[in-house]
C-alpha cells in the first residue's frame, strides 16, 4: 500500500551533518544477540505521562529493557528498547559510555529507544540530580534510588545480548493492520483551526487532520543452527497511553509479546519499536468505547503471527551503521512570557487550578529556556520534574539531534528518530527509502524535543504544537537526514564488500 508522499525541502543554514558511515563489513556471517532485563521500579516511585505526580502502587506487568546486538566482521551496533516514556539525553550518554567501554561498540552506534508507556517511571529528576551531583530538592518524597539500577539494567541488557551473539538467518517484510486500532487524533474544525482529541459527533469537526500508518514493519531473527525464532522486531505507529492508573505497565506491547509467544513459542522475544505516532492514538472518534491494551496487543500480535510465514528471507544481510546530527531550530520565548510561565507554575504548585493548555505552555517554556541557556541548576530542579537535562543544556538557538540508520543488506533498514514524530514524517521516510522493509522508530536517544510536528501542523495549532520545542521545519530536517542516510547506505551496497 502506497501512502501519499510528504514534500520536503532543504532549509539551508540549519542542517549540519556529522555523518558517520561505518566501513563495509567483512564477508562474514551476521551474528545477532538478544537479551531482556527487567527495569521495573519499586512502589511509591513517581510515574510518567501527566502533569501531576502519581506514585506507583504496584505492578500490572513488568517493564523491560530489550536489546539487540549486531556484529559482522569489524562492524557492530546495538539497539535497546525500554518500557519508558522516553529516553533522556543524559540517560543515553550514561549508557553509551558504559556499553562502549564494556563491549567496544562505538558509542554513536548504540541506539536507545523508549516505547512511550505512560505507566512507566518518571526518572528524569533523579537522573538529573545524579548527573549534576545535586541532591533531590527538599520536600520531594523520599524513595529508594532507581536511576543507578536503571542504567545498570540497560547496560546489562546490551552486554548480555553481545555475549549471546551468534549466527542468524533473517526474514523480513510488512503486514497491514486491518482491525482498526489506531486513529489520527487531530481534527480540522470549521473555523480552520486544528484541535486534538475531538469526537466526530462534534458538529464543528470537519474531518481528521492527517492520515494513519497501518503498516507493521517486521524482522524475524532465527538461529542459524536450527531456525528457531530468537526475536521478532516490529514497529507500528500507535501512541502508548491505553492503561492509566497507578500500577506499572508496559502497555499494549506486553500483550503483543504474550500473543506472539502463545502462537510461535514461549521463548520468542518480541521487541517493539514505536513508530511515528505523535498525532496517532487508540481512541476511535466515531464511538465512545476505547480500545484496551489487551485488545490492541492481541490484535497486533495476531497480525504479526499471520504474516510471519509470508516473510521473505534476507540472502545477504550486510551490516551498515550510519549517523547524522541535525541542528534543529528551537522555539524562543520573550522575557515576559518566561516570567509569566514561572508565575503560573508557582501558583499551580501552590494548589491553584489552571487551564490545561496554559499549564502545558508554561512548563514547555521553562524546559525551552533550559535548552537554550545554561540555567541555574538548583532553580531548574525546584521548577521542573521531567525535561531536565545536563547534556543539552545551553544548546543555543538550535538543538543537536541524532538520526541513526542500521541497514542489513538490501532488504532491511532501521531508522531511529528523536521525540514524538508526526506520522506524515515517518511515511515520507518509508516512501523514500530504497530498502524493501524500513522500520522508523521514534523516541530514540533524545526525548527533550517532546512533539515533532510537520511544518504544516504549526499553522493549525493544537496540543502537539503547543507542546513542541522545535520551530517549524525541524521535523522535515530530520526526515531529510534519514532519507539521505538511507540513500547513502543503498549506494554503498553497489560496492563489493571489503
Amino acid at each position: 500500500m502506497k501512502h501519499r508522499r510528504l514534500q520536503i525541502g532543504l532549509v539551508f543554514g540549519i542542517l549540519f551533518f556529522a555523518a558517520t558511515a561505518s566501513s563495509l563489513a567483512d564477508d562474514e556471517p551476521l551474528r545477532v544477540g538478544v537479551a531482556t532485563v527487567e527495569i521495573t521500579p519499586g512502589d511509591n516511585y513517581p510515574m510518567s505521562g501527566y502533569y501531576h505526580e502519581r506514585l506507583s502502587t504496584g505492578v500490572k506487568d513488568p517493564l523491560q529493557a530489550k536489546a539487540l546486538v549486531f556484529r559482522q566482521g569489524n562492524q557492530a551496533a546495538a539497539m535497546v528498547v525500554c518500557d519508558l516514556i522516553g529516553i533522556a539525553a543524559d540517560l543515553t550518554a550514561a549508557v553509551r559510555k558504559q556499553v562502549s567501554e564494556k563491549t567496544g561498540i562505538p558509542a554513536e552506534q548504540i541506539m536507545l529507544s523508549g516505547t512511550h508507556s505512560h505507566t512507566g517511571p518518571d526518572y528524569m529528576k533523579e537522573l538529573f540530580a545524579l548527573t549534576t551531583g545535586r541532591p533531590i530538592p527538599k520536600g520531594t518524597k523520599p524513595r529508594d534510588p532507581y536511576v543507578p539500577k536503571l542504567i545498570d539494567a540497560i547496560v546489562s541488557s546490551i552486554t548480555q545480548a553481545d555475549a549471546a551473539a551468534g549466527p542468524v538467518t533473517l526474514k523480513t517484510g510488512t503486514a497491514q493492520q486491518e482491525t482498526p486500532v489506531s486513529f489520527n487524533r487531530r481534527f480540522l474544525m470549521k473555523d480552520g483551526k486544528v484541535r486534538t482529541w475531538m469526537n466526530l459527533q462534534n458538529p464543528d469537526v470537519v474531518h481528521a487532520a492527517g492520515p494513519i500508518d497501518p503498516e507493521i514493519g517486521l524482522v524475524v531473527f532465527q538461529s542459524a543452527a536450527d531456525q528457531s525464532p530468537l526475536t521478532i522486531l516490529s514497529s507500528f505507529a500507535l501512541h502508548l497511553d491505553t492503561v492509566g492508573g497507578t500500577e506499572f505497565s508496559a502497555d499494549y506491547p506486553f500483550h503483543l509479546e504474550r500473543t506472539i509467544r502463545e502462537k510461535l513459542g514461549t521463548k520468542t522475544i518480541s521487541i517493539f519499536g514505536t513508530g511515528c505516532c505523535g498525532d496517532i492514538n487508540h481512541v476511535d472518534p466515531s464511538r465512545p468505547e476505547r480500545n484496551k491494551a489487551d485488545f490492541i496487543g492481541a490484535s497486533l500480535g495476531t497480525t504479526i503471527c499471520n504474516a510471519v510465514p509470508q516473510l521473505t528471507a534476507v540472502e545477504s544481510p550486510r551490516l551498515q551503521v550510519r549517523r547524522a546530527v541535525v541542528h534543529a531550530p528551537l522555539q524562543n520565548s520573550t522575557a515576559e512570557q518566561l516570567a509569566a510561565s514561572k508565575s503560573l507554575l508557582h501558583e499551580i504548585r501552590g494548589g491553584k487550578p489552571a487551564e490545561f493548555f496554559a499549564h502545558v505552555d508554561a512548563y514547555k517554556r521553562l524546559i525551552l529556556d533550559g535548552l537554550r541557556h545554561s540555567r541555574d541548576v538548583d532553580e531548574s530542579m525546584e521548577e521542573l520534574g521531567w525535561g531536565l537535562t545536563s547534556t543539552l543544556s545551553g544548546s543555543g538557538e538550535t538543538l543537536p539531534l541524532e538520526v541513526q540508520v542500521i541497514t542489513l543488506g538490501r532488504d532491511v533498514a532501521i531508522v531511529a528518530l528523536p521525540g514524538e514524530v508526526f506520522v506524515e514524517l515517518g511515511l515520507a521516510i518509508k516512501n523514500a527509502s530504497p530498502f524493501r522493509t524500513t522500520l522508523v522508530i521514534e523516541l530514540s536517544n533524545v526525548v527533550e524535543t517532546i512533539y515533532i510536528p510537520t511544518r504544516y501542523a504549526y499553522v493549525g495549532g493544537g496540543y502537539e504544537v503547543v507542546n513542541s520545542m522545535l520551530a517549524p521545519g525541524g521535523g522535515e530536517l530530520l526526515a531529510e537526514a534519514a532519507i539521505a542516510l538511507l540513500s547513502e547506505a543503498a549506494l554503498e551496497l553497489q560496492t563489493p564488500a571489503k
